[in-house]
């Protein structure tokens, strides 16, 4: 499955992709609006855009081009990003300068409901990216913290196990308190529910199982779990567990017979991003699991960050996650 046929589509959303000068980012919104994912923007310098390779002339009747540098829009996005953060110290120059930059125009896009949700990263780094979405987009009202996770996808004939799945945090909080690790594990299963479908098994993760070893390490992982529950006990949690009693159904039942997730979790929490973003990688580059994301999940609106390692069809992958994201 190369494509994410399953993931929900509705109408075609508006995605801005704040690197639109990038071949890797025009290859996959061209791939994306041929699939009727979405209609996109393309910020950035139009000639620069056009004379790209992977930019045609059957790409220009489909996708817009916006240049912060001229466009009608900026400097009434420079003047609102200056009512936003004037209590932050920031001038009027430096509000005309952020909205300039391609990150904060198409942050200021989505604020402003002239597009549903903005992807970069393919440049940018995750802190650069991150930031433009907080300072503009801004955190949802009922989310604790912004976190992230990112799409496995097992499809290959030599997967044993075939599906969709989540790993988080994999890419912004480094290391997470109880209640954040509690924050991380409900947004994360409400993601998955909303991208997939899908009902949300959740494993705590840790280097034990069911008290197999005693650390302080492990003792957040069953105060986090804990946690959930008492907040949301609809959900289906178990820890904390061994990658193997979360993943394999016959480790489960000897390591972990009274557990509710029996190797049969689609949310794996991983105790700190050290642990998360070793263990998407491997499961990525080792075993051949297709990987989406880092998808940010407490922000207001969507927006995405591309890893700067990505190819076209991982564009195109995270337009369709982020066109999912969106609430009518």
């Amino acid at each position: 499955m190369q494509a994410l046929n399953r993931v929900p589509r509705t109408a075609p959303r508006h995605i801005v992709m704040a690197e639109g000068e990038d071949g890797r980012v025009i290859s996959g919104a061209r791939q994306a609006i041929a699939d009727g994912i979405a209609r996109i923007t393309l910020i950035g310098n139009r000639d620069r855009i056009t004379k790209n390779p992977e930019f045609s002339a059957e790409a220009g009747d489909t996708l817009q081009i916006i240049d912060p540098e001229n466009s009608e829009l900026t400097a009434g996005f420079a003047e609102r990003f200056h009512q936003l953060r004037a209590h932050k110290g920031i001038t009027s120059e430096q509000a005309m300068r952020a909205v300039l930059d391609p990150l904060g125009f198409a942050a200021m896009m989505v604020r402003e409901k002239h597009a549903d949700g903005t992807i970069a990263g393919a440049l940018a780094t995750t802190a650069d990216t991150v930031r433009a979405a907080l300072q503009i987009i801004g955190k949802a009202a009922d989310a604790d913290i912004v976190s992230s996770f990112f799409l496995m996808v097992l499809d290959r004939p030599h997967h044993s196990k075939k599906g969709i799945f989540i790993f988080s945090d994999a890419g912004l909080t480094i290391e997470p308190d109880v209640p954040q690790l509690a924050s991380i594990a409900i947004a994360s299963a409400t993601s998955f529910q909303q991208l997939t479908g899908l009902e949300p098994r959740i494993a705590m993760l840790s280097f034990s199982t069911s008290g197999s070893a005693t650390h302080h390490r492990v003792d957040r992982v069953v105060a986090a779990t804990a946690l959930v529950q008492s907040l949301r006990p609809d959900l289906k949690i178990s820890g904390e567990l061994q990658f193997d009693a979360a993943f394999v159904p016959e480790v489960a039942a000897s390591k972990a017979p009274g557990a509710i997730v029996q190797g049969d979790a689609n949310v794996f929490v991983f105790p700190s991003l050290e642990a998360a973003n070793i263990g998407y990688k491997i499961a990525q580059r080792i075993g051949g699991a297709e990987a989406i994301g880092p998808v940010l999940q407490g922000l207001l609106h969507p927006a995405n960050d591309l890893s700067r390692g990505c190819n076209a069809m991982d564009v195109r992958h995270l337009i369709a996650v982020t066109c999912a994201q969106v609430k009518d």
